[in-house]
């Protein structure tokens, strides 16, 4: 449609304009004077209903600013209107024209679609395919069915049901991790403050998340009513104000009108961010047209972001008087490179300088760990053998993506100097006490380093000269009951390229950090926010992703009961991760903090507890080991006849046999948490 058509358009909508008011001003005369008021019976305004309303047309009625008031939502609208329609408005007595254009076009002018494909739901749907999310986890309940409904309608789009929302929840932080954006759907409230724990999860752990709560009618709002589900108070806010600590952006869509573009700026802005975001629908709204919601919604795309190429030069300079002046610098990854999408740029920077290269604990995985000079992780007192002294002995230590947190320092037993530090983040490059310099993508920053920095192997060669390889686990003796060190020198050696790692908060946190991952072997851990449970959900998430590897999660006993039930997910999901269950009789991580009775959990027959989820009714297999023939076999068994298979395999093992670094860090934790006040 060229310009002249578009204006030609514009002028007949001011003139249907005009002469709808003209009406209404009519209706409201006879209404006060009590005549009867009804449509003409010819509809005023020329649009027929067969035919839908061009992408240029739904273009033009958002550039101009409509529809904004009653009449202008009318004739936005492709559909015959009812006789009815006028006795409502009139009954209704609105003299506000944005409130009446909220309330008829979420009433009254909307029909529900026939044509699923030009609705709110359908355009949630085609947006989160559009951004790479090909599953959605839910939990229904009534206020979201319909929202369900029409995403379920989307060939492209799989509706995964979990058993609980916080379940869901995880399972959308586990997808992310692996696809890049994750999205789940619950209820207003009752699965909204359910599913609130793991999008503080997601948030921490700077995860793009859609989590979409299907709320109250559009009516509802403002009248007063008390609704189920939330609090027993007319005010529906109390949800909102939960997620807005939690999320980097929240809308509440109960108007047509504005739905197009607050759903949009929210996917937005959790792209941008690349944090959770909230959003809100009336539970009315996913059937209904709107012309904003065309058939084949524009792509979604983001704006590029750019360096400020000044402030990006100064950057260099700066640090490359630093670093040339060094004798033996180190580089370290952290948690933030995921966020940055900057892991090539790493490992540029790594081959062109030639320092040793350690990565945080949070950045497993996400640092390869195939690269020539990688020396392990740097986790202060309970670092990799050899590489805290490396790196706290550097005079120049480039940090990229850092997290510095009590967890991550094991309790602040780092040993670093600020003044010798550069901390490159995703947005800000920081000298030491000195310089800062911001609007500098690390991806560009550490791109145009790579390229001007001078190689030095002083530090490496160091590490090579005090290196000693690490020692093997005792043999074992025929059926001696299994150790947790020899556990983990199986899987280490099942290990390839076309598995990931699934760690759950506690002791295989330390044992899985030991594991040296093969090229293309991926590893996920809760670092900074260390949620209970987190790794069923998360696994259920990250398998459903990532297809192409094949999951294996260790998890301990008290974490599993916390989130079981979703095991049962994978089962119908047709899943073949491997779990491994490691029942130690409590929680091991809070015994070696501060030990109580508390600590303490009753054990449950884990095996027979799968067994009764799959129940004949998926490819399920389990087995439970007490020694090292058992767990071979098993292993022979998952990786072998069963590999079509989810895979669950009790390990039991003894109370007090923990990993060594557990020990350590739980010692320095508890130090941490039990310092007294401060003199006031």
């Amino acid at each position: 449609m060229n310009s002249s058509q578009l204006e030609k358009n514009l002028i007949s909508y001011e003139v249907r304009l005009r002469r709808f008011k003209g009406l209404i001003h009519l209706l409201r005369k006879k209404h006060k004077h009590g005549e009867v008021a009804s449509w003409p019976a010819t509809p005023f305004y020329p649009i027929s209903p067969a035919r839908p309303t061009s992408a240029s047309e739904a273009v033009l009625c958002q550039k101009i600013g409509r529809p904004s008031s009653a009449s202008e939502a009318v004739l936005c609208q492709n559909i015959t209107r009812p006789s009815s329609v006028s006795e409502e408005v009139l009954a209704r007595n609105i003299s506000e024209p944005s409130l009446a254009s909220k309330t008829i076009v979420n009433s009254h002018i909307a029909q529900p679609s026939s044509a699923s494909e030009a609705t709110l739901g359908c355009h949630i749907a085609r947006r989160l395919i559009q951004i790479g999310v090909k599953d959605v986890f839910s939990v229904p309940r009534d206020f979201n069915l319909t929202l369900l409904d029409h995403l379920r309608s989307e060939p492209e789009l799989n509706l995964i049901t979990c058993c609980n929302e916080l379940n869901a929840g995880y399972a959308a932080d586990g997808y992310a991790r692996a696809c890049g954006v994750g999205a789940c759907v619950v209820s207003f409230t009752v699965g909204g403050l359910s599913v609130l724990n793991a999008i503080a999860g997601a948030y921490s752990e700077n995860l793009p998340l859609i989590c979409i709560v299907s709320g109250p009618n559009s009516n509802d709002y403002g009248s007063d009513r008390v609704l189920h589900n939330p609090t027993g108070l007319p005010d529906f806010s109390q949800e909102l104000q939960c997620f807005r600590t939690v999320t980097c952006y929240q809308v509440v869509v109960h108007n047509l009108n504005e739905a197009h573009e607050q759903i949009d700026r929210a996917i937005f802005m959790a792209l941008e961010k690349s944090k959770p975001v909230y959003i809100s629908i009336s539970c009315n709204l996913p059937a209904f047209q709107h012309p904003t919601f065309s058939c084949e919604p524009v792509p979604f795309f983001l704006n590029p972001k750019m360096s400020n190429q000044m402030g990006l030069e100064a950057a260099i300079e700066a640090i490359l008087t630093v670093l040339n002046k060094a004798v033996k610098p180190v580089l370290v990854g952290g948690p933030n490179i995921r966020m940055a999408k900057a892991k090539d740029a790493f490992v540029e920077l790594a081959g062109a300088s030639g320092y040793p290269v350690a990565v945080m604990p949070s950045a497993k995985g996400i640092v390869p760990e195939h690269l020539p000079h990688f020396i392990g992780t740097y986790w202060g007192a309970i670092s990799t053998a050899f590489c805290a002294e490396i790196v706290e002995s550097a005079d120049a230590y480039v940090f990229v993506g850092p997290i510095f947190n009590d967890y991550s320092s094991a309790g602040y037993s780092l040993l670093l100097k600020k003044e010798k530090a550069i901390i490159i983040q995703p947005e800000r490059v920081v000298v030491g006490n000195g310089a800062s310099f911001g609007c500098i993508l690390m991806k560009d920053f550490l791109e145009a380093l790579a390229k001007r920095i001078e190689k030095n192997t002083t530090a490496f060669e160091t590490y090579k000269r005090v290196y000693v390889p690490e020692g093997q686990p005792l043999e074992c003796e025929p059926n001696e009951p299994l150790r947790i060190n020899v556990l983990f020198k199986h899987i280490q050696s099942m290990l390839s390229g076309n598995n990931a790692i699934i760690a759950e908060t506690g002791d295989s946190w330390f044992n899985c950090q030991r594991l040296k991952l093969p090229d293309g072997c991926r590893y996920e851990f809760q670092m900074q926010y260390g949620s209970t449970g987190w790794s069923v959900g998360a696994t259920l998430g990250y398998a459903q992703a990532a297809t192409d590897k094949r999951a294996i999660a260790c998890i301990g006993d008290g974490s599993f009961q916390v989130t079981a039930q979703d095991i049962w997910t994978m089962i119908r999901c047709g899943q073949n991760s491997i779990i491994f269950l490691i029942n130690n009789g409590g929680y091991t991580i809070d015994v070696e903090i501060h030990d109580g009775p508390y600590n303490v959990i009753k054990n449950w027959n884990y095996t027979g507890f799968v067994d009764a989820l799959c129940k004949n009714q998926g490819k399920c297999w389990t087995a439970k080991v007490r020694c090292e023939e058992e767990l071979k076999a098993a292993i022979e068994t998952a990786t072998g006849p069963k590999q079509d298979c989810l895979c669950f395999i009790e390990v039991i093992v003894h109370k007090n046999d923990t990993s060594k670094e557990l020990l350590e860090w739980g010692s320095r934790v508890s130090a941490a948490n039990s310092r007294p006040p401060n003199p006031q």
